[in-house]
């Protein structure tokens, strides 16, 4: 479980040096953007956006190639990880025949499927629809239907011919 944990710290980690300087960058520019409004009372909203959004992307040029490597990093780690780290490690693997020797839900479907008829009379009978009461019974209703449906996008151009 330490393994895991330390994993996932490196992955936000990874996440946060990635993203701070294009956080830091657009917070300053429109700090600056924003002192350079009230000097001169120009109070227009848009203004900041367009250099927040040139410093941002130039954030992302110039380091990109960086963010990449390190998400690369991460990847390679991740899948050393799971590969060679927790399929050799007793604690997080269940054996071969785990579930011959288990019944989680014993208890649940035993009360749920009491009135159920086997499956042998469903065979016999394919028309009929199994209830576990009457109540059920009464409450079914067929789902309605549209009374032309629509062909997707996929199946007009099948008949379409494209």
């Amino acid at each position: 479980m330490e393994i895991l944990t330390e994993f996932l710290a490196k992955g936000f980690m990874t996440m946060l040096s990635i993203s701070m300087p294009c956080v830091l960058t657009a917070a300053a520019i429109g700090l600056v953007v924003g002192i350079i409004q009230a000097v001169t009372q120009v109070q227009e909203q848009t203004i900041s956006a367009a250099p927040k959004i040139f410093a941002v992307f130039l954030v992302i040029v110039i380091g990109g190639l960086g963010f990449i490597k390190l998400l690369t990093n991460l990847f390679q780690e991740g899948v050393s990880l799971a590969f060679n780290g927790v399929t050799k490690s007793d604690t997080y693997v269940l054996p071969a025949d785990y579930y011959k020797y288990t019944t989680p839900f014993e208890g649940e479907m035993k009360d749920s499927m009491k009135n159920m008829p086997s499956i042998n009379d469903m065979m016999k009978n394919p028309g009929k629809v199994p209830y576990i009461d009457k109540q059920q019974k009464i409450k079914y209703t067929p789902a309605a239907r549209t009374p032309m449906p629509k062909a997707n996008f996929v199946e007009t151009n099948k008949i379409l011919g494209r």
